[in-house]
């Protein structure tokens, strides 16, 4: 699906902005402790940009209903997951890391999936 590609490539593009804004940016405004986790939601960020390529990728030469739905669960997961950890970074206010796990559960979802789909139609 071409949706997903598109999403991939501008998640990419916002991964690579965040990191350099986290490394160039921040280094001086938060802790050692906040940085590490803006490092996080950069590399589960990209990592999860990967995944909605490779989705849609795989979405161009098969169609399945269950990785069409892995592609949603891995953007909601970035959403909630990095999204989360990005505000947390920068605030501190400890409900934003709650939503956290809800973002790696919508992953680890999308990532089962995405395995069963590959299993089921790839020969």
């Amino acid at each position: 699906m071409k949706l997903f590609l598109i999403l991939g490539a501008a998640n990419g593009f916002l991964a690579v902005a965040l990191g350099a804004f986290g490394a160039h940016g921040l280094e001086e405004r938060l802790s050692e402790k906040a940085l590490g986790t803006w490092e996080k939601a950069v590399n589960y960020q990209m990592f999860h940009t990967v995944a909605l390529l490779v989705t849609g990728l795989l979405l161009a030469k098969m169609q399945s209903g269950g990785m069409i739905w892995a592609g949603w669960l891995f953007l909601v997961g970035i959403v909630l997951f990095s999204g989360s950890l990005y505000i947390y970074s920068i605030s501190g206010i400890k409900t934003f890391a709650m939503i956290t796990p809800f973002g790696g559960v919508a992953f680890l979802i999308g990532w089962v999936l995405l395995g069963y789909a590959v299993i089921k139609y790839v020969q």
